[in-house]
């Protein structure tokens, strides 16, 4: 997020999100004619935040998406509508993306509340099987022995 000066000493909070390009400097940070990014908006590709007047303002997440619009265009040969399938599909795989994260982190809350932890194993040398805390290696004396195998699996 950046922190932008105003007139008056204070200061905006401006984030990616933030609509704050009339459609000509967006259209010129993006390498593209205005009327370009009217049609785009008239086709669904990249839709601008509006003012009160109905006028575009942009975002920089906006100018990056014209951005890979064109690329996937000029560079990709890809038309359009397929342009308007990548990015349905990108979103969503972003908001699935999301959503495992949020199931995840519902799912280790359910796991701690019903004290069910991670349990990691040892096996010593003699096939004795020890239960050892995630990241810690077992003690020497929990065999008997001077040496042990430990088994550890990353969490994904």
């Amino acid at each position: 997020m950046a922190r932008t000066p105003t007139s008056e000493g204070a200061s905006l909070n401006l984030d990616d999100d933030s609509p704050v390009f009339v459609i000509s400097v967006a259209a010129q940070l993006a390498g593209m004619h205005p009327q370009t990014l009217r049609q785009y908006d008239r086709i669904g590709l990249v839709s601008p935040g509006r003012t009160r007047g109905r006028g575009r303002r942009y975002s920089a997440r906006d100018v990056a998406m014209l951005r890979e619009v064109q690329r996937l265009s000029q560079d990709e040969g890809v038309s359009l509508a397929g342009i308007k399938r990548i990015l349905e599909l990108d979103n969503q795989v972003t908001a699935l993306r999301g959503r495992v994260r949020e199931l995840e982190a519902e799912l280790q809350r359910a796991r701690t509340a019903a004290g069910l932890v991670p349990r990691v194993f040892a096996a010593g040398p003699g096939g004795d099987v020890v239960s050892v805390t995630p990241g810690r290696r077992p003690s020497r004396s929990a065999f008997g022995t001077e040496t042990a195998l430990v088994v550890w699996r990353p969490r994904p």
